[in-house]
């Protein structure tokens, strides 16, 4: 591995722009939505693709199954 220490310099940065707060206020990343846990058998290439996907976006799998059947829910609850 080949580390380069970083050199911090006293320079002038150039033009600077305000950048609107987008981020979401910390009560809104709690989830309110209340869970039920259930027993659900899938397809093994179903869990694997999950599993696979879940470790390249270093969140859990079944975080991932639960928000792709709330999409889904909500998706046709519309219609």
């Amino acid at each position: 591995m080949n580390k380069k220490k970083i050199k911090y310099t006293d320079e002038p940065m150039g033009e600077l722009r305000i950048i609107r707060d987008f981020l979401p206020p910390p009560d809104m990343l709690v989830s309110k939505e209340e869970t039920v846990k259930v027993t659900l058998a899938l397809s093994k290439s179903s869990l694997n693709f999950f599993k696979h996907q879940a470790r390249s976006k270093h969140t859990p799998y079944q975080k991932m199954i639960r928000s792709l059947l709330d999409q889904y829910a909500a998706h046709f609850a519309e219609a």
